[in-house]
């Protein structure tokens, strides 16, 4: 392998590190094994710290790619509590409001779901890394400043209900989708649709591309891989 001319590693981020956790992890180490003070590296597509699953890394030249490698369609599993919302959409914060759920059916979800087929209008969560006048959503809420975000066209190629326990009021999906799309806001946009709240307790991204959460390296096993490796130097 040679990192410095480039190279794609698919790492399973494991649950509550960030995406640049993980990217500094296997800079440190590839940096290290290369002997280089600081190797490029770069990743395509963030995922919260509360998520798991792939993330894509690129070395050196292979940089280059990260934006074309963002239009890849993404697969997700997630997991919805029902009846309640929370600012951050997930566990990340405490549920600010409840709801009523006992309208809610096997049934009622499936024709729910089958209405956010397809190119739909999202608004971005405000605790979120999109960029406004050049300061993150999410550092200005910590701030205590009111965020808009506009909303703006993603695309769900296919969602499915794969679970439904009407007695917890959880539900779990499966959602494949294009480049942009906060799963974050699906849920709470679910819970709305639904006449009640929802909010994301679980959520693994299993696929991006033609790569799968199976083909992923865990970053506990990272190091022994590397070692594996046969580097090649420029």
């Amino acid at each position: 392998m040679n990192f410095t001319e480039g190279e794609i590693i698919y790492i399973n981020k494991p649950y509550r590190m960030t995406s640049f956790g993980a990217l500094a992890f296997v800079r440190t180490r590839v940096s290290r094994r290369i002997g280089v003070r600081r190797v490029k590296i770069g990743h395509a597509g963030t995922l919260d710290p509360l998520a798991t699953g792939v993330l894509v890394l690129c070395t050196g030249k292979k940089t280059k790619e990260i934006e074309q490698l963002q239009h890849d369609t993404k697969e997700y599993t997630a997991t919805l509590q029902l009846g309640a919302t929370t600012p951050s959409y997930d566990m990340e914060h405490e549920v600010d409001a409840t709801y009523p759920t006992a309208h809610i059916t096997r049934e009622r979800i499936e024709q729910v779901l089958a209405s956010f087929a397809g190119n739909i209008q999202q608004v971005p969560p405000a605790y979120s890394a999109c960029k406004i006048g050049g300061d993150r959503a999410y550092d200005l809420k910590r701030k205590g400043k009111d965020v808009e975000l506009a909303a703006k066209t993603v695309r769900i190629d296919e969602i499915e209900l794969t679970a439904f326990d009407a007695e917890a009021m959880q539900m779990s999906i499966r959602v494949v989708c294009g480049k942009g799309t906060y799963i974050r806001s699906l849920a709470h946009d679910i819970g709305q649709a639904l006449d009640s709240g929802a909010y994301l307790t679980a959520l693994c991204r299993t696929r991006v591309g033609d790569v799968r959460i199976e083909d992923c390296i865990t970053i506990d096993d990272f190091p022994a891989w590397l070692e594996q490796q046969e580097i090649e130097h420029n």
